[in-house]
């Protein structure tokens, strides 16, 4: 089920809500794990089965880590169910990538098994796997009631799209929480806001890239074109996911960590990643790049780690050599700006920004490819490699048909409407003016998205892939 769906907004929501405010705080998790199974088999019924063979391993295992804390069985233990957590995550997602990978390379012909990704799997997975480690860390306690350790895993707001949300960041939140109005009307903008981003400019960009790859005609121009409006749409396809997640966890009173802080205003790659998908790049960050010696090493050593982090945070997004090499692209220009480029970066502004949307720009072009051969041609076209034309009709008609589009994308993805904002509400006339405005105008962005979504307009999610 979408979050920008008509049976998610006008059926599945209102009726969870109505349930949750009503029941006592005791049955509050029961009914957000009930609801969420509901959530995630709308889509995927058998899975619910696997989901549920995951958490009970989760569960058991926290307890067995917890009492057998620094002695080797506790080790065992914590070995055992991060193993079996991601030997269930390497069937689904990469058996069939790995199979595939022996064939080119030995010439054997092993049957692909097809297996079909569970939704969300990468996520839910990894929420497992930290809150194991926090366990046998002492970081947190293991969770003794069943129903709010599966309620945290399995909560619909953030299970298919994340945020990752760690277990120690909700812990005191899943036995004690409070929605106020205050938190009630954040989350109900935060959601608003997210789903206009999804649904007005995410959506209308995807369009614009579908076209473009159904194009026979293909110029220097119209692949730039196209690298601009994947990269735009990718950000506002996610960053309104998470914004509708985070607008949810408020109504539930859940503080969810943001995941984006404008990753298109950054000076660096390094500070590109520090905005861009936040929840999976400290995850990265604290379950593998600090244990295997993070900066705290010898300097080949260190830049060997930043390797395996990124080519495992490429091979954490999909099963196929175009993702590691966006993986490995970034842990180049990660390693440059460690040695080199990250002093003269700093010395121009403009050039630095320049430099990160290119970048940028290229690396989603490899995300977006079908295969790494897909991937290694959009990008040569992007230089002209292949004797294409360096512009043509098209590019001018595409342009020109979504401009209006590109240009409130470019402006959203930088903080100025969120500044102008916050100056004019620190006003006095400004604060009385939103009071009213703001509410009159979310009620017409709904109106306006929920006519969108009964046209039957172009809807897909990217991270479903993940």
């Amino acid at each position: 089920m979408l979050f920008s769906s008509i049976p998610f907004i006008y059926y599945f929501l209102p009726a969870f809500l109505i349930i949750y405010y009503l029941v006592p705080r005791s049955l509050k998790n029961t009914v957000m794990l009930l609801a969420s199974l509901v959530f995630y088999a709308w889509g995927e019924p058998k899975y619910v089965v696997l989901m549920a063979i995951t958490i009970a391993i989760g569960y058991v295992s926290g307890l067995l880590i917890e009492k057998f804390r620094g002695k080797t069985l506790g080790k065992v233990f914590l070995v055992a169910s991060v193993g079996i957590d991601l030997a269930l995550l390497g069937y689904f997602k990469y058996a069939d990538f790995f199979i595939s990978t022996v064939n080119s390379v030995v010439g054997s012909d092993i049957p692909l098994l097809r297996v079909a990704l569970p939704i969300g799997i990468s996520f839910y997975t990894f929420q497992i796997l930290s809150y194991s480690v926090d366990v046998y860390r002492g970081d947190a306690r293991a969770q003794r009631n069943p129903i709010d350790l599966a309620a945290y895993i399995t909560s619909f707001p953030q299970l298919i799209a994340g945020p990752i949300v760690r277990y120690i960041d909700i812990e005191g939140q899943l036995k004690e929480r409070t929605v106020t109005f205050d938190m009630a009307a954040e989350g109900i903008r935060r959601f608003v806001i997210g789903l206009a981003k999804k649904i007005l400019i995410a959506n209308t960009l995807g369009e614009l890239c579908e076209i473009f790859r159904a194009e026979d005609e293909k110029t220097v121009l119209f692949y730039w074109l196209y690298a601009i409006a994947f990269s735009l749409h990718i950000y506002f396809d996610f960053s309104g996911y998470s914004d509708m997640a985070i607008g949810l966890g408020k109504l539930m009173g859940f503080d969810f960590m943001e995941n984006f802080n404008y990753p298109y205003i950054s000076a660096s790659v390094t500070e590109f990643w520090r905005r861009w998908h936040m929840s999976l790049g400290s995850w990265f960050r604290d379950y593998l790049y600090i244990p295997l010696g993070g900066n705290r090493v010898s300097k080949g050593r260190w830049f060997l780690n930043i390797l395996i982090v990124w080519m495992a945070t490429g091979f954490w997004h999909g099963a196929a050599w175009n993702f590691i090499l966006w993986g490995l692209w970034f842990a180049f220009f990660l390693v440059m700006e460690k040695l080199w480029l990250g002093k003269l970066l700093k010395k121009t502004k403009v050039l630095s920004h320049v430099y990160v949307l290119v970048c940028v720009a290229i690396s989603f072009v490899l995300f977006n490819a079908v295969d790494l051969k897909e991937a290694v041609s959009y990008v040569g076209g992007m230089f002209g490699i292949g004797g294409m034309g360096f512009v043509g009709g098209n590019f001018f008609y595409y342009l020109k048909s979504y401009a209006l589009v590109l240009v409130a994308a470019c402006f959203f993805a930088t903080p100025v409407s969120k500044n102008l904002m916050k100056k004019f509400r620190a006003t006095d006339i400004g604060a009385k003016v939103l009071t009213w405005a703001e509410p009159v105008v979310l009620c017409l962005l709904v109106v306006v998205m929920t006519a969108f979504l009964v046209d039957g307009s172009f809807n897909p999610f990217l991270y479903f892939r993940f």
